[in-house]
């Protein structure tokens, strides 16, 4: 008889398959700082799954803390996975290989937790293809006890409804502790011979843990949500998100893995601040990461010798939503200057503010580099502005370009959102007086030299923020809207690039979409949608079919007003601020009435101070 050779291994198929690929090094592992755990001897594997290529996952800060802190828990290994490129999908549905993690090359399906990060909207059919390549079943309901347990966290949880149905359980804010949490929780089960039910029961106990299947949904004739009624009384009506309340019980990543391939943010991260409240009404990261929590500056720089020492980075980035509003600094970038001058350290602050812009401070990060500065001004009229509560002045705006060109700049970078409620003509028309004005001004200084870059977003009306009750505009209007700004911003010195209308109009409807927009997103990728949020993939065409499919319409979802009554699809998910604070926020805005940040002067009442005061956890009960 013929001998029948063993069937090939992971690593023996991709020795084949991968000189087939675009950019092979994103599919095998073996980076630098990455952990290799012992696999037998681990009571808990936990697979940490981001839903776009390498480059683009490997840069995540959430994914690095929680992959750095959970390899920290005696007996848990945690591993991870990007999703593969068209080319390397197709490449191994054909090998018939399954999708793999990076450190080990297990398939994810012998893992116990698959933790997906929900970033962003267009990202959920490559959700779709990571548990397909897996071999697991799609619908949470159809996978049983031999499966891993799947679980989703990070901003798009805050309305978790549109993919409820792929998920086991959610959790709700920030990750760190609530992980420690599951962990624990797991483990007790597992040891007292517990099933999966009962495990799900357990877990939906513990504070900023969503369990979807417990919940039941309810609609009214016009299709809105009825009711959203929690099954067991032991089960919470309201889930709150969680709270790492001192952000030293979350040490800075030291080690983390450095890519083999250019990641999108190629440097060293240091979070050195979380939260914001500045109050922007249309910016769901200020509402939902509210408290602000700093770091020490002598922590900041301990970390950053060592960051620096185990990566070889020689550019560090200083993270946070407005990096000028951190108490200390301007003492920080003086310290981190004087420790690492010999090495000619490159510092950024990826996130500054008009009306705080120092040119000290930028001074102080371009001393090695001067690369552009960025800014947001996000409307085009004194009048808007305040309706979005910008806190940002027309001589705020003057007084940075003039610094900033006169100093030695040439280009700056310019961002605005279109479709903000009461919006005019006249409010098109102060962008491009503003972008006129930001050349007329580079000119002065910098000749020929200056450059504008504008770059202009539709409005996505997000969920827990004080426009989820207003309705994104028709992309009809938002087409006129973009060739008025087209028009009046041509010429030379003006860079001017927008987001894809489509993609805008499809990020709302699933933002703000219930339960049954999960049977939209199967369809779509049932369809061939992969790599939404990428342009030259994103084809709407499958998604609108997709949408009349299920019988429903996108306009429903992203062109709708909302009533204050209406019971939305995340009322059940609590980020901490109030309900009634940003109805109130809603209609200060309709007003044109701005709310000082509550870090100048009184606490504004959003009702986050009295969650973050509860942001210490009881420990989980013995089963």
């Amino acid at each position: 008889m013929p001998v029948v050779p063993p069937p090939l291994s992971i690593i023996d198929q991709l020795e084949w398959i991968l000189p087939t690929v675009s950019r092979p090094a994103r599919y095998t592992g073996g980076e630098w700082n990455a952990r290799i755990a012992d696999w037998p001897a681990a009571r808990l594997r936990v697979a940490l799954a981001y839903p776009d290529v390498y480059e683009v996952g490997s840069a995540n800060l959430g994914l690095a803390i929680l992959y750095d802190r959970l390899n920290r828990i005696p007996g848990v290994l945690a591993e991870r996975v990007y999703a593969p490129w068209g080319d390397m999908e197709a490449a191994l549905r054909q090998a018939g290989l399954p999708l793999y993690s990076l450190e080990t090359l297990h398939p994810l399906a012998e893992f116990d937790l698959l933790g997906f990060s929900l970033p962003y909207e267009l990202t959920y059919t490559n959700i779709l293809s990571m548990l397909d390549l897996a071999g697991l079943p799609l619908l949470a309901a159809e996978r049983g006890a031999a499966h891993p347990l799947i679980l989703g966290g990070g901003s798009g949880a805050y309305n978790p409804e549109p993919m409820a149905a792929f998920f086991d359980l959610f959790v709700i804010g920030e990750g760190e502790e609530a992980m420690d949490d599951l962990v624990c929780c797991w483990l007790k089960v597992r040891a007292a011979g517990g099933d999966k039910e009962s495990f799900l029961r357990r877990a939906a106990g513990i504070p900023g843990v969503y369990v979807p299947h417990l919940y039941t949904v309810s609609y009214h004739d016009d299709g809105t949500v009825a009711g959203i009624a929690p099954q067991g009384a032991d089960v919470p009506r309201q889930v709150r998100k969680r709270i790492v309340a001192d952000l030293a019980a979350s040490p800075i990543v030291t080690r983390p893995i450095v890519p083999y391939v250019d990641s999108v943010h190629d440097r060293a991260v240091i979070e050195i601040q979380r939260g914001c409240t500045r109050g922007c009404r249309f910016c769901q990261a200020g509402m939902i990461y509210r408290p602000v929590r700093e770091r020490s500056p002598a922590e900041v720089r301990a970390a950053a010798r060592e960051l620096l020492t185990n990566t070889g980075y020689e550019e560090l980035s200083l993270l946070s939503f407005s990096s000028s509003d951190y108490t200390w600094i301007e003492e920080l970038l003086r310290g981190l200057v004087e420790d690492h001058r010999a090495a000619g350290l490159a510092l950024s602050l990826p996130s500054q503010r008009l009306d705080a812009f120092s040119v000290a401070l930028a001074e102080l990060i371009s001393q090695r580099r001067r690369t552009g500065l960025t800014f947001a001004p996000e409307a085009g009229t004194q009048r808007l502005r305040d309706v979005i509560n910008k806190g940002l002045t027309a001589a705020d705006f003057a007084a940075t370009l003039e610094a900033a060109f006169a100093h030695g700049w040439h280009r700056v970078k310019l961002y605005y959102v279109i479709g903000l409620p009461t919006e005019t003509t006249a409010d098109l028309q102060g962008i491009i007086d503003m972008v006129r004005e930001a050349l007329r001004i580079g000119r002065h200084h910098a000749g020929r030299r200056a450059t504008v870059s504008v770059s202009v977003n539709p409005l996505v009306p997000k969920p827990h923020t004080p426009l989820q009750w207003a309705a994104q505009e028709s992309v009809e209007a938002l087409h006129d809207k973009m060739r008025f700004l087209q028009r009046g911003l041509r010429g030379p010195g003006i860079e001017f690039s927008w987001h894809e209308l489509a993609g805008s109009r499809l990020e709302a409807a699933l933002a703000r979409g219930d339960r049954r927009a999960a049977g939209v997103v199967l369809a779509a990728w049932r369809s061939g949608a992969r790599f939404d949020a990428w342009e030259e993939q994103f084809k709407p065409a499958l998604w609108w079919e997709a949408f009349a499919a299920a019988g429903l319409d996108p306009a429903f979802y992203a062109n709708r007003p909302r009533p204050r009554a209406e019971t939305l699809p995340w009322s059940h998910i609590s980020c901490g601020v109030s309900r009634s604070y940003l109805w109130q926020e809603y209609r200060r805005a309709l007003r044109g009435e701005t709310t000082p940040d509550c870090r100048q002067g009184d606490c504004a009442g959003c009702g986050v101070r009295r969650v973050a005061a509860c942001a210490s956890m009881a420990a989980i009960p013995d089963p």
